[in-house]
């Protein structure tokens, strides 16, 4: 019985995100569909400032606000509703803070591109686009932290409301600054932006018209946000740099296709499996928020054994779904390509690797949902290891040797990306089997009271004497 309840209160947590996830999602391609219209030049320019900017800007903002889901999630189970509100605004100023040397980056970004070798006519375009894609840096700023705060309550279907609205309206806004102003690239860039800052008025909306959530500008004095700092930042970074980690693998991949007999094939196929593999994400990365919250809030409420049950739980759901991952991508190999493009060097480079990408399944989708395990007990520094270890000191060797020194071209970079996902699950399991369980408990006390700093270690005593 207890399973089935672990069951359906993870579903209820990561329908809506998996939802919105993919609504999110849907924005790119949107984007691009405009971007395709504009013309090939702008195509281009447009698609490789898209790269370096979620490279250099979206994945910092994302990677440094998930620093907060563990502490949010501990102090809502432990009742220290303060430390979520100082949270919340210690990583909206961490994330506005970091937007300005990324903008400054973004507004020089010419002479980057053309010191890597970027065709001078893309480079222009791609300038254009990053200036004006800079009001969406300051919004995701923003959505990051609001988004964590709530889902560490348990609440994920409003942003899913939010999200429907602004989808439906993005084509809107991008006809009206693309076509109608004639702005182009840059009403591209604006657009998208535009469409963040409706997800956030939609959740601000929410919040201030609803009476459940607790709301984050209550009981919050500015002195509180420049206290309690070194929690945040030693959860923030190495989570950080795990969500680089694994965004620069793909990078590397791209840059390696390029060095193939094919180039062009290669280039394209990979890009078309990097959003397959993308699409099929979307269901262990919710499962995997909705893990984190779930265990977070079990160990801030004190109550290990009921963490560790959602902690296995979820990893059998994330390791079922791999496995129908398999199944289904074996299944439509044939004719999943032909979604794409009809060249025949390109699907028959998609059909070789489907079952391979199924595979490499198997092992991400159980160590997204163990990542999700290791951010509810706030240890993001393992998870660093692990990624590190398995995607680059086992996984590249790997793809460079199967693909150049055994001559197993295209299919020898997936191989590699096998052993890394594969090497990563066993890890991952490895460490969940040592938790000590009850010591996270504790840790998860000393954590949240670190982040409330000497306000709320006042009142967690005076509620512990009664």
């Amino acid at each position: 019985m207890q399973v089935g309840e672990e069951v359906m209160s993870l579903g209820k947590i990561a329908g809506p995100i998996m939802i919105t996830t993919l609504l999110i999602h849907s924005r790119s391609v949107i984007s691009m569909l405009f971007l395709s219209h504009l013309g090939k030049e702008e195509l281009a320019g447009g698609s490789l400032a898209m790269g370096f900017g979620n490279i250099t800007g979206l994945s910092v903002i994302k990677g440094l606000s998930i620093g907060m889901d563990p502490i949010c999630g501990q102090a809502y189970g432990a009742r220290r509703y303060s430390v979520l509100n100082q949270t919340f605004h210690r990583t909206f100023c961490l994330l506005l803070l970091i937007s300005i040397p990324i903008s400054i980056l973004w507004l020089n970004v010419e002479p980057i591109f053309l010191r890597l070798g970027q065709d001078p006519e893309a480079t222009k375009i791609a300038k254009v686009y990053m200036a004006a894609f800079i009001p969406e840096l300051v919004a995701q700023s923003l959505l990051h932290p609001m988004r964590s705060f709530l889902r560490a309550q348990g609440i994920t279907t409003p942003l899913t409301i939010a999200a429907i609205c602004a989808v439906l309206l993005h084509p809107l806004v991008n006809y009206i600054f693309t076509i109608y102003f004639q702005l182009g690239v840059k009403g591209i860039a604006l657009a998208l932006a535009c469409n963040t800052f409706n997800l956030n008025l939609g959740l601000i909306i929410y919040m201030v018209m609803s009476e459940a959530p607790l709301k984050p500008w209550h009981g919050v004095s500015i002195l509180a946000i420049f206290q309690g700092w070194q929690p945040l930042l030693a959860l923030a970074l190495p989570s950080l740099l795990s969500v680089c980690l694994e965004w620069w693998w793909y990078e590397i991949m791209l840059f390696l296709c390029g060095l193939l007999d094919n180039p062009k094939a290669s280039v394209a196929a990979m890009g078309i499996l990097i959003q397959t593999t993308g699409l099929l994400y979307n269901f262990p990365f919710s499962l995997s928020a909705s893990i984190t919250t779930r265990v977070s809030q079990a160990l801030g409420a004190g109550r290990p054994s009921c963490a560790h049950r959602t902690a296995i739980i979820g990893l059998l759901m994330a390791f079922a779904f791999g496995l129908s991952a398999f199944v289904v991508m074996t299944v439509l190999r044939s004719w999943w390509g032909k979604l794409f493009t009809d060249e025949p060097q390109i699907l028959d480079l998609i059909s070789n690797v489907l079952p391979i990408l199924g595979l490499c399944e198997v092992g991400n989708s159980p160590q997204t949902a163990a990542c999700g395990v290791l951010t509810g007990t706030a240890r993001p520094k393992d998870g660093v290891r692990i990624n590190l270890c398995s995607f680059y000191l086992i996984g590249l060797p790997v793809a460079i040797l199967t693909t150049f020194k055994f001559k197993f071209g295209f299919e020898g970079l997936w191989f590699g990306l096998l052993a890394a996902q594969m090497s990563c699950v066993c890890m991952m399991v490895y460490t969940l089997i040592r938790t000590d369980w009850k010591h996270q408990a504790k840790r998860a006390d000393e954590l949240t009271l670190a982040a409330g700093g000497k306000d709320d270690l006042e009142t967690s005593l005076l509620t512990t004497d009664h």
